[in-house]
């Protein structure tokens, strides 16, 4: 069956873990871009407090408090969605946490409470998704990561779990294709995102934590996965160095796994200066979109590019254009084909 996905502007979209980070950059953009938001998260208070500054906008929203690692949870934010809209286009399920600290030091519990949000937020999210979206078309969006394809120390559940995503993911679509559903299945794969991830860690080591650079915009995944809610698409990748990640490990994995088991001390960040425990289990102080105000970040031309491939295309185009011309041959101020140097064209009479 084809799928037709709605513009931005006409769509309903629900948005797992929408109180910080990632989650709260895209559920703004699309309330600017004319969306009617349906924002979850464990925070009630942040996400009142984010609702009222997205109406105050002009824009459509309402919350509903859900812990994503519950699937009863999961499905009253769908029911919410259905009341409240009619049903909803596109789910996106971001909700997200991390653990810093090295995998034998880090405990049971809180090893399988992240797999609990990460992972199976993600499959419950999915499927209930697909459950309202096989009768009226949409797209389901994922949040993966760079850690999808490349594991990095210090973060080895995270990145685990991301591995997961990506395979669930990937057989999810399959599935959904063989059956005929009228529904995009997109995974998106972040680099490092200025996001407040790092302070909402769970935190066993003995300095902060910090990302590795290059580190992106969060309004450059909010672009991203509002791409992927209108025109669909199998991945995308956030940050030229996240698909650079991903090729060097698919081509070199020992020369990765070398430069990884040298780079854990690059992602401490000086002393302690919270509450180690984050948001794992508790909750944090919410409402921000981006991290530490010292983190250098840049946008993604990369992510451009992809998610406007006409004019990259043209970019390119005149910029082979005017390469062309410069290397091309010049007539002589006397009006002989010969090629005269590029000096000889200024200042002659």
């Amino acid at each position: 069956m084809a799928r037709s996905l709605k513009p931005i502007a006409e769509q309903t979209i629900v948005i797992t873990g929408a109180s910080s980070g990632i989650g709260l950059a895209t559920a703004r953009r699309a309330a600017r871009a004319g969306s009617r938001v349906v924002l979850a998260a464990r925070n009630e208070a942040a996400l009142r407090t984010v609702v009222a500054g997205i109406r105050a906008e002009g824009g459509t929203a309402e919350y509903v408090v859900a812990d994503v690692a519950r699937k009863a949870d999961v499905e009253r934010v769908a029911a919410d969605a259905v009341r409240r809209f009619g049903g909803f286009d596109t789910w996106v399920n971001n909700a997200g946490i991390s653990i810093f600290g090295h995998i034998d030091r880090v405990s049971d519990d809180d090893h399988r409470r992240l797999f609990d949000v990460n992972f199976w937020g993600v499959v419950w999210g999915s499927q209930v998704a697909a459950r309202h979206l096989r009768g009226r078309g949409g797209a389901i969006v994922n949040l993966g990561s760079v850690a999808s394809d490349v594991a990095f120390p210090i973060q080895g559940m995270y990145a685990a779990s991301k591995h997961a995503i990506k395979g669930f993911t990937d057989a999810f679509r399959m599935e959904l294709m063989e059956e005929g559903a009228p529904i995009s299945v997109t995974l998106v794969k972040p680099a490092s995102i200025d996001t407040p991830l790092p302070q909402h860690a769970r935190n066993y080591m003995d300095e902060e934590p910090s990302l590795p650079q290059p580190i992106y915009r969060p309004d450059d995944v909010a672009a991203a996965i509002l791409h992927a809610a209108a025109h669909g698409g199998r991945d995308y990748y956030v940050g030229g160095g996240a698909k650079m990640f991903s090729a060097i490990n698919k081509h070199l994995p020992g020369a990765v796994d070398w430069v990884g088991s040298r780079m854990g001390p690059l992602e401490k960040g000086g002393a302690i200066r919270r509450d180690r425990s984050g948001n794992l289990h508790g909750l944090v102080a919410d409402g921000e979109e981006r991290g530490e105000p010292s983190v250098l970040s840049r946008p993604s031309a990369y992510t451009a590019a992809q998610t406007h491939p006409l004019a990259a295309m043209a970019l390119l185009a005149v910029g082979a254009a005017g390469l062309a011309y410069l290397a091309g041959p010049r007539r002589r101020p006397d009006g002989s084909g010969r090629r005269a140097p590029p000096h000889a064209r200024v200042g002659r009479r």
